[in-house]
C-alpha cells in the first residue's frame, strides 16, 4: 500500500470563545440500576450470516445490553400532531412539507432551551433502553493472536446507520490481516439506542422523545466497554473472572442479553484498561461514534489506551455547524422517505440517487439488508425513524465541546485520524478546517487523507479504510509485543 497524503500542522492557532464543556452524568452500575424490564426483549431481526469473505472464518452473534442508566437528556413528549405516526398520515406532499416545517421548528426550539439550561420534561430513568452489538468471533480451530498479537476492535457508527455498516470494512480488514502473524481475534460493531435493530427495540420511548443528547451515546460505550464486554476466551485457557455463562466458559458462546462482568473486573478496567486481560483494544468511530469515542476518552482514558481511528468525526470549533447546515440536516432527515415495497424497491431507489450511487456497491447491499425491517403492513421500513434521526442532528454541543477539550487527552491514547481527501460542499467543518481538527491534540497523533471520498469514508471507500485501521492495528500490537505485554494468565 503506497502512503496517502496527510495535512500538515496549521502555522497559525484558532482563537475560540469556550462553550463551558459539561460533566458527563455518572453511570449507575448494573447492580445499582433498576431491574430490566421482564420478559428480556428478543433480537428483533432474524439471525443472519456475515458478508461472505467474513463468515469463512468468523461467527456473527448479536447481543443486547442495558443503556447506561439514568440518562442525560429529559423526556420531552412530542406533541400528538408531530409524531412519526401523524406524518405517516398525510398524504398530501404541499401538507407534508409543512408538516417537516412544523417538526424541525419544534426540535430545534426543544434544542435552543435545551441547551440554555431551561428544564424541560422529567428525568429519564433510562429503564427499558437497550444497546445492541454485534460480535464476529474467530471461529474454532482458526488461528488466534499469542503473546500479545491479537487484537479486539471495537467499532461505532455514523448517525443514521445500523452497525452492519462496517461489515465490508471489516470484510476487507480480515483479508488484510490474512497473511499475518498478529491476528483480529473478535470485532464488536456498536449500536446507539437510535439506530438499527436497538431503534426497533426502544421505538415506543424514543419516537414519543423530542430531546437527545449525544453524551449519553458516550456513556452507553463507556457502559458496554467498563460492564459488559465480556472477558477474553481462550480455548486452551478458560477464564478465571467467574464470568457467566459456563457455555461461554467451554465453548466461547454468549447469551443473547450480555452479563455484567464481577465489579472487581470492572474497576479495574477503569484504573488499568483491559492490558490486564492480555487485550489490545482498539476503537474505530465514524463522524457521530468518533465524536462520542472521544468524549469517552477524555473520561475514561485507561479504556482507550489501545487507540482511536477517527473516521472524520463530528469534532468541530464552535461556529462551523451552523444553524443553516442543522436546519437542512434535520429538515431533510424528517422529509425522507421511510417505506418501501420491498427491499429490492428500495435498493433501486437508492442506487438511483447520487448520495447512495457514491457508495461502495457491498455497503449499499448491507444497507439494504440490514437498515431496513420488515413493515407491520407490508413491505419494509427503515429502523431508525426520521423524527430520531433529525433529534440527532440536531444535538451540535458534544461536537464543539469535544473540540475544546481535545488538547487535555491522555498522551496515552494515539489518535489516527482518518479524513476526506475530497470533501464535499455541506461536509462538516469545511476543507479549510481539517488540518486544525487533526492537529487540536498534536501529541501521539496522526492523520490520513481517503483521496476521491467524502464524509462519508465508511460508505464510500471501505477498502482504503481498512487498510490505514490495519496499518494501525499492527502498529499497536508491535508497540505492545515490544513492551513485553502478552497474553493474561487465565
Amino acid at each position: 500500500m503506497s502512503p496517502r497524503p496527510s495535512l500538515p500542522q496549521p502555522t497559525t492557532l484558532l482563537s475560540l470563545p469556550t462553550v463551558h464543556p459539561r460533566p458527563l452524568k455518572p453511570i449507575l452500575p448494573p447492580s445499582s440500576s433498576p431491574g430490566p424490564q421482564s420478559p428480556l426483549p428478543a433480537v428483533p431481526s432474524p439471525p443472519r450470516q456475515p458478508i461472505p469473505p467474513l463468515a469463512a472464518s468468523y461467527t456473527l452473534s448479536t447481543h443486547i445490553l442495558p443503556a447506561a442508566r439514568p440518562r442525560s437528556a429529559p423526556h420531552v413528549p412530542v406533541p400528538a400532531d408531530l409524531s412519526p405516526e401523524a406524518g405517516e398520515r398525510i398524504a398530501d406532499k404541499a401538507e407534508k412539507r409543512r408538516w417537516v416545517g412544523r417538526v424541525v421548528e419544534w426540535l430545534l426550539e426543544v434544542r435552543k432551551r435545551y441547551a440554555a439550561g431551561e428544564v424541560l420534561g422529567e428525568d429519564e430513568s433510562g429503564e427499558g433502553l437497550w444497546n445492541v452489538v454485534n460480535r464476529y468471533a474467530l471461529k474454532d480451530g482458526e488461528k488466534r493472536g499469542e503473546g500479545g498479537k491479537g487484537a479486539t476492535l471495537f467499532f461505532a457508527h455514523a448517525t443514521g446507520f445500523p452497525k452492519e455498516i462496517w461489515e465490508p470494512t471489516i470484510a476487507h480488514l480480515v483479508a488484510e490481516s490474512s497473511a499475518s502473524s498478529i491476528t483480529i481475534d473478535e470485532i464488536w460493531a456498536w449500536e446507539a439506542v437510535q439506530h438499527g435493530d436497538a431503534a426497533l427495540l426502544n421505538e415506543s420511548l424514543l419516537n414519543h422523545n423530542s430531546l437527545c443528547d449525544w453524551r449519553d451515546n458516550t456513556r452507553d460505550m463507556v457502559n458496554f466497554l467498563t460492564y459488559y464486554l465480556p472477558p477474553p476466551f481462550h480455548p486452551e485457557s478458560p477464564s478465571n473472572y467467574n464470568y457467566p455463562p459456563e457455555p461461554y466458559k467451554i465453548k466461547g458462546e454468549l447469551p443473547t442479553h450480555l452479563a455484567p462482568v464481577p465489579a472487581s473486573l470492572a474497576q479495574q478496567r477503569l484504573t488499568r484498561g483491559f492490558e490486564p486481560e492480555g487485550r489490545t483494544l482498539i476503537v474505530a468511530g465514524h463522524s457521530f461514534g468518533g465524536c462520542t469515542a472521544t468524549l469517552a476518552a477524555l473520561t475514561h482514558p485507561s479504556l482507550f489506551t489501545g487507540g482511536l481511528v477517527l473516521i472524520d468525526p463530528v469534532i468541530l470549533p464552535v461556529g462551523t455547524y451552523n444553524q443553516a447546515i442543522k436546519l437542512q440536516l434535520t429538515a431533510g432527515a424528517v422529509g425522507r422517505r421511510a417505506a418501501w415495497k420491498s427491499r429490492e424497491e428500495a435498493h433501486a431507489q437508492f442506487a438511483a440517487t447520487p448520495f447512495f450511487a457514491a457508495w461502495d456497491p457491498a455497503v449499499l447491499r448491507v444497507y439494504v439488508e440490514c437498515g431496513l425491517a420488515d413493515h407491520p403492513e407490508g413491505g419494509v421500513r427503515l429502523k431508525m425513524s426520521g423524527f430520531q434521526e433529525a433529534a440527532m442532528f440536531s444535538d451540535t454541543t458534544v461536537a464543539f465541546e469535544v473540540f475544546e477539550r481535545l488538547p487535555a487527552l491522555d498522551e496515552r491514547v494515539e489518535l489516527k485520524w482518518v479524513l476526506p481527501g475530497k470533501p464535499k460542499k455541506g461536509d462538516i467543518g469545511g476543507e479549510e478546517m481539517q488540518p486544525y481538527r487533526a492537529w487540536r491534540r498534536p501529541a501521539n497523533a496522526g492523520n490520513v487523507l481517503i483521496p476521491g471520498a467524502g464524509h462519508l469514508i465508511t460508505q464510500e471507500a471501505p477498502k482504503a479504510l481498512a487498510e490505514e485501521i490495519w496499518e494501525f492495528v499492527q502498529k499497536k500490537c508491535a508497540e505492545r509485543e515490544r513492551r513485553g505485554v502478552g497474553r493474561a494468565r487465565l
